[in-house]
């Protein structure tokens, strides 16, 4: 083999190799997030995903009845309880009456208490408690157990969380802002990037170079201006600061440097042959632009479109400071966290309300994945 082949050979190794470590990158977190939010609450708070197949291991305590249930036997008096429910699989391996000593006794092992009677703790979760005299006692003894739960699965978080008050509508919230401020973006972005693609004017590297360098600028030393910006609009015109208006407004401002970027690019690189055919057969901007550029650009218009339809659909920061909160307002990113309560007491269910969201934007993806890489390398090869 010649060392050019085999070059060749090594380099599609490594480009595969890429490959494959990026979908596992893009892949192995939503596997996770999949598995974590059809498992059992319990489980899910002691093991990760990854331990989802394999018995949980925990530790237990359990208060035993107080006398009145108690029953005579050949050999006395008998307490008969059960630690698990008819419907649990787990199974006890050792206990003990005090959670220093969990691992004294194994599952079936008899214990002799100080006053003489005798417990017997089974790997299935039943006991019994004998005693030759009858029991007196007004609040029973703890018994520390150390139990082994078989992976659980369940859609009870599911219904926990398409159960909650607020969660459609927030759901429907969601798609108002996005959508509008998906194609806002792409129909102003379309023109601009057509004008410094094919248009000749003064300032337009300029302009080009401005737009660039608004794509470095951080979102968050925008917000405080563009929201008094539109505070005092709306003081002159009678338009609220926060509404659906304003953030696909915001959205728009945000999107589109990287939009008219793109986009520019992509049209920058299509065959110059065919627009000056246009332009000698008295075809003018407009005629060009709708019926050679738009349908040329298809791959970058639909990259973009991926890009600020996930961007809008998990955004929280721009959603919470130009729309706020209340009815008809609560997008599903702030309907997630008010879900877990102030205190994130039911942070267990973040991960099938975090299933259910991004369930939209991975069908999203991938219906228009085959345009995503054509995209992403727009202008990087120029037409001939």
């Amino acid at each position: 083999m010649s060392i050019e082949a085999h070059s060749t050979k090594t380099a599609a190794v490594t480009k595969q190799a890429m490959v494959i470590i990026l979908v596992m990158l893009w892949t192995i977190p939503t596997v996770g997030l999949l598995v974590s939010s059809v498992r059992d609450k319990d489980q899910l708070s002691v093991s990760g995903w990854w331990s989802a197949l394999t018995a949980s291991e925990s530790q237990e305590v359990y208060r035993l009845p107080k006398e009145d249930v108690q029953t005579p036997s050949d050999n006395g008096y008998l307490i008969v309880d059960e630690i698990f429910d008819d419907q649990s699989k787990a199974i006890i391996s050792t206990w003990g009456p005090t959670a220093k000593t969990l691992s004294d006794f194994a599952a079936g092992e008899t214990m002799t208490l100080d006053d003489g009677s005798q417990m017997t703790v089974n790997e299935d979760g039943s006991i019994e408690w004998v005693n030759d005299e009858p029991f007196t006692h007004n609040r029973g003894p703890r018994v520390f157990y150390q139990v082994k739960t078989p992976p659980r699965f369940t859609l009870d978080n599911y219904r926990e969380v398409l159960k909650s008050e607020g969660v459609g509508r927030a759901f429907i919230n969601t798609f108002t802002v996005t959508i509008p401020a998906t194609f806002i973006p792409i129909l102003i972005a379309a023109f601009a990037a057509y004008a410094l693609a094919w248009m000749r004017f003064k300032g337009r590297l300029f302009f080009l170079a401005m737009i660039i360098g608004l794509i470095v600028v951080p979102l968050q030393m925008s917000l405080i201006p563009v929201l008094r910006l539109f505070a005092d609009i709306g003081a002159i015109t009678g338009m609220p600061s926060k509404s659906y208006i304003t953030v696909w407004l915001a959205h728009t401002g945000f999107g589109l440097p990287l939009a008219i970027y793109l986009l520019r690019n992509y049209m920058a690189s299509l065959p110059k042959d065919i627009i000056e055919s246009a332009y000698m057969d008295g075809a003018t901007h407009f005629q060009i632009f709708m019926k050679m550029i738009l349908p040329l650009s298809m791959p970058a218009l639909a990259s973009f479109a991926i890009f600020q339809f996930l961007w809008v659909w998990n955004d929280l920061l721009v959603a919470a400071v130009f729309l706020g909160q209340g009815e008809g307002k609560t997008v599903m990113t702030q309907q997630l966290i008010e879900l877990l309560g102030s205190r994130g007491d039911n942070w267990e269910i973040l991960t099938s309300g975090a299933f259910i969201s991004i369930a939209v934007p991975i069908v999203v993806f991938l219906s228009m994945q085959k345009y995503f890489v054509r995209g992403l390398l727009a202008g990087s090869v120029k037409g001939g």
